[in-house]
Parts: structure tokens; C-alpha cells; sequence
């Protein structure tokens, strides 16, 4: 038991490792009005340091997730990170858009080491109950993620310049590289190396409908998230005239949301079968981002604000439990099968954020109604795996 207790990393680690790449992002969106307004560019082209970024994440999540069955959890995230710092020192020195949008195309594949060799580390440490009670945890820590990014974004911008949102990024990096090499054991179970090609866990993934459906949960979740941090500095700073510290103050309604969230997911994992808890807070999702599409007669911009917070509380009440039960099942394979996984997802997230500058007019419509149309394709989605889950139990 010793042994094992040495293999697994600290909580506080965990939560660096699989913080850093959503910091890195919502950091960013407070300087989109700024970076195309000084690199003269229009905003829906901005908007594509956002897609772009999430395309390379997803072919880094692949990469790095079946780099570290073959050298190992720790080399393969200090190797990630190592590419993460290069990327982000490139995003500070670029001359125009087109060498910030490579950068933030490298910083993407390098930061999404974080989230799949993070995630793979979990749940070959935890299981069960306890798997879902740690994600949860994770994610009631990381809700500062979403207040700290944009507020951090904020303040830089509005005091030092959007260049050193960029050089804030630079040392955040090497300070996580530095912890991770001097804390981050080697996890993986070197006797117990998969021996599955690629192909053999690539068609048993493909093949499984049900992890299509907690595919479209995750990718949803985040593409609404992201969608939200691509779209939100144009409707609260052009529209409604935020600051940039104000809009990065924002963040703490998003941070409310996530740990409140998870905090009834720790709870409501002990007395309530987890398709339900999914279902319900998918429910609160699709009503609130329906209301905002109604023409209301109160300040637009409060109701703007509740009616995000009640969107994100009820998708961060699912999204700690479609984490925790997607790979169910694939624990021989968890690392391939975590990039092969991962790689689908990011893949949503990334036309997902497309999808939103291409819907992106100017007005406070366009937000509202991405998130209702993708909060009932997840519906849609999650009905699906309750039905299976019923039929599963009636054959047991």
C-alpha cells in the first residue's frame, strides 16, 4: 500500500496540471478586442485564435495521450509543458496575426498534455464513487479557473498591455514545469503496459455508442464554454461597455457556478443514480439559455448575467459524472483510449467555437441561442444513455 500511495500525485498537483490549459484560455479573451484592433483584423477573424486552438488541442490530446502509454505519465506532460512555455513565448514576440495564430496553435497542443495525461492519471487512481467524488473535487477547485483567468487577463491588459497577458503566460509555464519535475511521480504501472494497437482501441471506442454520447456531453459542455469566453468580451465590453477589468470580474459568476455545481455532485452522487443527476442538469441548462432568447423588458445585461450563471450550474452538475463514467470500461487501455477520446471531443469543441464567430453579428442574440441549440442536442444525447442504462439493468 505504501507503493501505491507513492504513485498517486497530491490533489494540489492534480489540480495545477489539469488548470493550466483552461487558464491559459480564459486569460486570452479579454485581449481579442485588442488584438484585432492593433492587428487590424475583424472580430469574427479573431475569434479564430479560439477555434484554432482547439483544434490543435485535439490532435494534442491524441498525441500526448498515446505518448505517455508508451513513455510514461510524468515524460510525456514535462515534454507537453516544455512545448506549452515554447508556444507561449512565440504568442509575446509575435510581430502579426498570422505568427500569433501559429503560436497559439503550439501553445494548444502543448497545454492539452494537461488535460489528457491529468484525466488518464485520475482515473487509473480512482474509481467508482470515489472517482466521481474526486472529480468533483477537481472541479469545485477549478472553478477559480474561470475567475482568475479573465481577471487576471483584465488587469494585465488594462495596466501593462495586451503583450503581457502574454509574458504572464510565459512564467505560469515554467513555474508548472518546474513543480511537475520535481513533484510528478510516474503513475502508469510499468508491468501492465497495454499491448492494444492503436486501431484495435480506436475501433472498440468508434463501435461503442455509448461513448459517442458522453463524447457529444463533454464536447458540448466546453464548446458552450468556450463558446461563451469567444463571445462574451464583444457583447459585455462592446455592447454593454464593460471594462476589461470588469469583464474579467465576470469570471466569478462562472466560478460560482462550477463549484456550486460541483459541490451537488458530491452530494447527489451518494442518493441519486448518475443519469438522473445528468439529465436534470442538462434540464436547468436548455430553460435558462431559453429564457435569455426571449426578449425580456429588465436590464439585458443582469439577466444576461443570471441567466449564464444557471446555464453553467447546470452544466457543471454534469460534467464531473460524464467524466468519471466515460471510459468506463477501457481501464487496459486508459491512455490511448483517453487521447483516441479526447481527440473526439476537442474535435466538437473546435467547430463548436467555429460555429460561434460564424454566428457572431454583433448583437447579444447570437450567445443565447448556440447555447440553447447545443444544450438540446446534449439532451437529446444524455436521453440516450439513460435508455441504454435502463435496458443494461433489465438484462442484469
Amino acid at each position: 500500500m505504501k507503493n501505491v500511495q507513492k504513485r498517486v500525485p497530491s490533489l494540489l498537483l492534480i489540480i495545477v496540471l489539469v488548470g493550466f490549459p483552461q487558464i491559459s484560455e480564459s486569460i486570452f479573451t479579454p485581449v481579442l478586442p485588442q488584438i484585432s484592433t492593433h492587428m487590424l483584423v475583424d472580430a469574427s477573424k479573431t475569434q479564430l485564435t479560439m477555434s484554432s486552438y482547439f483544434f490543435a488541442f485535439a490532435i494534442g490530446v491524441f498525441f500526448w495521450g498515446r505518448l505517455s502509454d508508451k513513455v510514461g505519465r510524468r515524460k510525456a506532460m514535462l515534454w507537453g509543458i516544455i512545448v506549452y512555455l515554447l508556444g507561449n513565448i512565440g504568442l509575446f514576440i509575435s510581430p502579426n496575426f498570422q505568427m500569433l495564430l501559429g503560436s497559439r496553435f503550439i501553445q494548444a497542443f502543448g497545454a492539452s498534455v494537461g488535460s489528457v495525461v491529468t484525466q488518464t492519471i485520475m482515473r487509473e487512481s480512482f474509481e467508482g464513487i470515489e472517482g466521481a467524488k474526486v472529480f468533483s473535487k477537481v472541479g469545485a477547485a477549478m472553478s477559480l479557473s474561470p475567475a482568475l483567468g479573465p481577471l487576471i487577463g483584465g488587469i494585465v491588459q488594462e495596466y501593462l498591455g495586451y503583450r503581457n497577458v502574454f509574458s504572464t503566460l510565459i512564467v505560469m509555464s515554467a513555474l508548472v514545469l518546474l513543480y511537475s519535475f520535481y513533484r510528478l511521480p510516474e503513475t502508469q504501472n510499468t508491468t501492465e503496459i497495454e499491448s492494444s494497437s492503436l486501431i484495435q482501441v480506436s475501433k472498440r471506442l468508434v463501435t461503442d455508442s455509448r461513448v459517442w454520447s458522453y463524447g457529444i456531453l463533454i464536447g458540448g459542455i466546453n464548446g458552450i464554454l468556450f463558446g461563451y469566453y469567444s463571445e462574451a468580451p464583444f457583447i459585455f465590453m462592446n455592447h454593454f461597455g464593460f471594462s476589461s477589468v470588469q469583464y474579467g470580474s465576470l469570471g466569478i459568476v462562472l466560478a460560482l457556478a462550477s463549484l456550486l455545481g460541483a459541490i451537488l455532485v458530491n452530494y447527489l452522487v451518494n442518493y441519486f443514480k448518475s443519469e438522473l443527476i445528468l439529465i436534470s442538469g442538462l434540464l436547468v441548462s436548455v430553460i435558462s439559455s431559453g429564457l435569455l432568447i426571449l426578449p425580456l423588458k429588465f436590464d439585458q445585461s443582469f439577466i444576461m448575467i443570471v441567466g449564464i450563471f444557471l446555464v453553467f450550474l447546470g452544466l457543471n452538475t454534469t460534467l464531473p459524472i460524464a467524466l468519471n463514467l466515460a471510459l468506463k470500461g477501457y481501464e487496459d487501455v486508459i491512455g490511448s483510449a483517453s487521447g483516441i477520446f479526447s481527440l473526439s471531443y476537442y474535435l466538437i469543441v473546435s467547430l463548436l467555437t467555429y460555429l460561434v464567430s460564424l454566428m457572431h453579428d454583433g448583437t447579444i442574440n447570437a450567445l443565447p441561442e448556440f447555447m440553447f441549440i447545443i444544450c438540446l442536442v446534449m439532451v437529446v444525447s444524455c436521453i440516450n444513455l439513460s435508455v441504454k442504462a435502463v435496458f443494461a439493468e433489465k438484462i442484469k
